[in-house]
C-alpha cells in the first residue's frame, strides 16, 4: 500500500480522546507513547516483513533490529516483544528455527525479553515484533520538535533496498550484502544512549526504513512546520548501493516514495540520478535522523564517535518554504 493511500485512510478513522496518550498515529511519528503513571510512559511499535537476505539466521536478526529501532527512535528502553510469524505449513523447520534465534539473540543484545507471540500459516514468510519499551514523558523524542537552525545528524549509511533488490536477482557482490546485513543488524541504541546524555540541544528524532531519507525527512519537515536543505554530498552511501541504482535494481517501495514526496522536494540540477534513487530508496533497520542545535552539535558528534557511531553532517533545518526540502 503506497503512502499516501495509508495516510487517506488513517485520517479517516474515528478520533480517540486519551489524556494519557502523549505521541499517537496522528502525528505520523516513529511509535506511541502512552503515560502510565507520573514519570514513565509506555512506548509501543510494531513491525515486520518478508526476507531480504537469504540467510536466515541474518533475516531474524535484521527484524528484530528493525522492530526495536522505533523505541530508541523515540528515547526509549526496550522490555518485552512479542513475536509476530507468517510461515509456510510445510515450510522448512531447521531455516524457520534460525529465523527465530537470530530474533531471540538481538533482542537479549538489546536487553529485550521476548514474552510470547503468535504464527500463522501463510505460503509467504513474514516476521517481526511488536516491541514495548518505557521511556521518561518528559524526555520523549518526537519528528515534530525541529527548529530553524538545526543541524541533521545521520547514524548509518544509506542503500539497503537497492542492494537487497539486486540480491534477490543475483547481481549482488558478496562484499555489497555483507555491509548491508551488517548496517541493518546493528541496534540504534549506542546513538540513542549517546545523545540521550546530553542535557539539551536534541530538539526531534526519527528513524529511515521504508519511507526512504526524503519521506521519513517530509515527515519531520510538516511535522515541525520547517523546511530542511540537504547535502548529498554528505550522505553516505553502502558499499555497491550506487553501483545497484546504476544498474537499475530499484525496489518497488523506491517508486512509492517517489511518488509520496512528490513535489516536496527540489533538486539541483548537478544530482544525478543514482545520488536521487538512493535518497528516495526504502530502508531497512536504518539509522537515526536526528536534528541538533547548532551549540550542542559538537558534543553530539562527540558522544556519537565515542560510541563507534559516526555520524554524517548531512543538512539544516530551515523556516517553512517550499519546496519543503532542497537538496543541494
Amino acid at each position: 500500500m503506497s503512502p499516501a493511500v495509508l495516510d487517506r485512510i488513517l485520517s479517516r478513522l474515528p478520533k480517540q480522546e486519551d489524556p494519557n496518550l502523549l505521541v499517537g498515529f496522528s502525528t505520523k511519528d516513529d511509535a506511541g507513547v502512552y503515560l502510565l503513571q507520573p514519570g514513565i510512559a509506555l512506548v509501543q511499535t510494531t513491525d515486520f516483513f518478508t526476507p531480504i537476505v537469504d540467510d536466515p539466521y541474518s533475516y531474524g536478526q535484521i527484524a528484530a533490529a528493525n522492530s526495536l529501532s522505533d523505541v530508541y527512535a523515540m528515547g526509549g528502553r526496550p522490555v518485552t516483544a512479542l513475536s509476530i510469524l507468517c510461515y509456510p505449513e510445510d515450510g522448512d523447520l531447521d531455516s524457520l528455527e534460525r529465523i527465530l534465534c537470530g530474533g531471540v539473540d538481538k533482542m537479549s543484545e538489546a536487553d529485550c525479553t521476548v514474552v510470547g507471540g503468535h504464527s500463522v500459516r501463510d505460503t509467504e514468510v513474514k516476521f517481526g515484533y511488536a516491541v514495548t519499551g518505557t521511556v521518561d514523558p518528559g524526555r520523549v523524542w518526537t519528528n515534530s520538535g525541529a527548529r530553524p537552525g538545526d543541524r541533521l545528524l545521520l547514524t548509518k549509511p544509506l542503500g539497503t533496498g537497492l542492494i537487497t533488490t539486486a540480491l534477490r536477482s543475483n547481481n549482488a557482490k558478496e562484499s555489497w550484502v555483507a555491509a548491508a546485513v551488517e548496517c541493518m543488524s546493528r541496534l540504534n541504541r549506542a546513538a540513542a544512549t549517546a545523545i540521550a546524555a546530553l542535557a539539551t540541544g536534541i530538539h526531534a528524532v526519527t528513524d529511515v526504513t521504508g519511507f526512504g531519507l526524503l519521506g521519513h525527512a517530509r515527515g519531520l519537515a510538516i511535522a515541525s512546520n520547517g523546511s530542511l536543505r540537504l547535502r548529498s554530498d554528505s550522505i553516505e552511501p553502502l558499499e555497491g548501493a550506487l553501483e545497484c541504482a546504476r544498474l537499475g535494481f530499484l525496489a518497488g517501495g523506491l517508486h512509492k516514495n517517489r511518488e509520496f514526496v512528490g513535489d516536496c522536494v527540489s533538486f539541483e540540477s548537478r544530482i544525478g540520478s543514482e545520488i536521487r534513487h538512493l535518497l528516495f530508496d526504502p530502508q531497512t533497520s536504518g539509522g537515526l535522523l536526528i536534528c541538533v542545535s547548532p551549540e550542542q552539535l559538537s558534543p553530539a558528534r562527540k558522544a556519537l564517535d565515542a560510541a563507534g557511531c559516526a555520524a554524517m553532517l548531512i543538512g539544516e533545518v530551515l523556516d517553512r518554504a517550499s519546496p519543503l526540502i532542497d537538496v543541494r
